[in-house]
């Protein structure tokens, strides 16, 4: 049964890695209520700027810049591009530096191009601007590594999912906060020439705050800093009188552990071993809310799950491995068609609805994305509950479950086109559940896989969903405005890629946590 004062009270904590096994999302002074907030508000304030152009194209900035829809297509895409690159950098980089700080610089180096939107006078340079914009879409990445860092298995699909999903909710409100920040200043007596360029001073600022805030305000760890997260776990190890195994650090990628009561070996520093040959007590004062679990499961843990160093020969076959394949695919369907259909949302509801007009499409295309704030938590929450029930392989059939079930309402509203209101709204909305709790059960699976590298297992996942952007960008940009054949074809291609990687194991045979 679920218990409403988790949401606030001291969580109980893994004793290896000191992950929290609840989520206290009302307590910002709690530590780990404090880095769930910087989660999802530094990702929903960096998703609000990245989408920012959209709510605005299609009338004000197109006549303004005098765009043609090719244009403005090209411009979708080309913001896409940025967020791959950047994706792919920041999974390493949250290896190697921590979450915290990959994550700071994504929202400040974003800020700066964020800011410079009124600089934009022709097409050329709204692509260039919108390329730099990017930066922040890769955000996503260390808000997801961070997240994973201070939740434990139990939880982390659900905290994933909600940091993701309110943070993905920032595509919504751009939606509502752009057209009208823009009515304000139009009804202020700005021409509209100046209103939507001054319009774009406000996230860089809301991005500006928030990072320096995360930098300030939270840790890199449970355990403190992320050049020290090796010796927490040895040191929590052996406080609980933990003998018998060892592993390596600082650590690489292929660095396994070792069993035995070994002790340390000579040679570099670099090939240094730990050895928890404890004489401490097993529970001394200090450590409090501790969950009670078995030894060999806090070996797992520090031998499995804690992340090391990424090197780039051991990291190939962290990212050619099946396991990885599978949620990069899962991703580019999901996360790669949300991505594409908020670009274009507008203009098609502007096209089967004019009278609408710019501001009533943006309101309702802005539903989609807010849909993020329910429907990805829900996703990871009930990808926890089949985990508690059947293991890990719960969480994979569940993922291409709600890929199946989208790709047919994508093909519905393809194959019908609605010019109804009624029936345009409800499929897109039930269309967003699948596609979006989707989203949820797929980085609740992530985790779990190679969770020594989540970073490069993350950075592959997320840049997966932006290639999946720029995919289907391309397939809108060559249909024009024929948006009902797009839908459909993006319905296709999902339920295929998803039946062609369903038979692979959710995890690597042998793989040592995770489980």
């Amino acid at each position: 049964m679920l218990d409403p004062t988790l949401l606030w009270r001291a969580p109980e904590v893994n004793p290896v890695n000191r992950k929290a096994r609840s989520i206290p999302g009302l307590n910002p002074f709690n530590l780990y209520g404090r880095v769930f907030f910087f989660s999802w508000f530094g990702f929903m304030i960096a998703f609000w700027s990245w989408y920012a152009f959209p709510p605005l194209l299609p009338v004000t900035i197109k006549k303004d810049l005098h765009l043609t829809q090719n244009e403005i297509s090209n411009s979708n895409i080309i913001a896409l591009c940025a967020t791959l690159l950047v994706r792919l950098v920041a999974g390493p980089s949250c290896d190697r530096f921590g979450p915290r700080w990959t994550f700071a610089g994504c929202l400040l180096l974003g800020a700066i191009p964020t800011a410079l939107a009124g600089t934009v006078t022709s097409a050329a340079g709204l692509m260039v601007l919108r390329f730099f914009v990017g930066i922040l879409g890769g955000s996503f990445v260390p808000c997801q590594v961070w997240s994973t860092g201070f939740f434990d298995k139990n939880v982390v699909g659900t905290a994933n999912a909600l940091t993701a999903g309110f943070g993905n909710a920032g595509g919504g409100i751009t939606y509502f906060l752009m057209p009208a920040i823009f009515d304000s200043l139009v009804g202020d007596g700005l021409r509209p020439h100046v209103a939507w360029r001054v319009d774009f001073i406000v996230p860089f600022i809301c991005i500006t705050v928030v990072a320096i805030g995360l930098i300030v305000c939270c840790p890199d760890t449970p355990t403190g800093k992320w050049s020290e997260r090796h010796l927490a776990a040895q040191t929590n190890l052996a406080h609980h009188g933990i003998t018998g195994a060892v592993v390596d650090v600082p650590g690489e990628l292929t660095d396994r552990a070792t069993t035995g009561t070994d002790s340390p070996s000579n040679g570099s520093e670099n090939e240094k071993k730990l050895g928890f040959e404890a004489t401490e007590p097993k529970q001394p004062a200090g450590f409090a809310h501790e969950a009670q679990i078995g030894e060999q499961q806090m070996l797992d843990t520090a031998r499995g799950e804690v992340v090391v160093k990424p090197s780039f020969r051991e990291a190939l076959p962290v990212v050619f491995s099946a396991q990885t394949l599978v949620t990069c695919g899962g991703y580019f369907c999901s996360f790669g068609a949300e991505l594409a259909i908020n670009s274009i949302l507008g203009a098609y509801y502007l096209k089967n609805f004019p009278s609408l007009k710019q501001t009533g499409t943006g309101n309702w295309a802005a539903m989609f994305g807010l849909l993020n704030v329910v429907f990805r938590p829900l996703g990871g929450y009930i990808s926890d509950q089949l985990y508690q029930r059947t293991g890990v392989w719960g969480k994979k059939i569940l993922i291409h479950a709600f890929a199946v079930l989208t790709g047919v309402f994508l093909i519905a509203i393809g194959a019908t086109d609605p010019h109804n209101r009624n029936t345009m709204f409800g499929l897109i909305a039930g269309m967003a559940f699948f596609l979006e709790a989707g989203n949820g059960a797929n980085f609740s699976l992530v985790p779990h896989v190679h969770p020594h590298a989540n970073g490069i297992v993350s950075g592959c996942t997320g840049a997966a969903g932006n290639f999946g952007g720029i995919i289907f960008g391309i397939i809108f940009r060559y249909n024009g405005e024929d948006y009902g054949r797009v839908f459909w074809i993006i319905g296709i291609m999902t339920i295929a890629i998803n039946l062609a990687l369903c038979w692979i194991r959710p995890i690597p045979k042998g793989q040592i946590g995770g489980h």
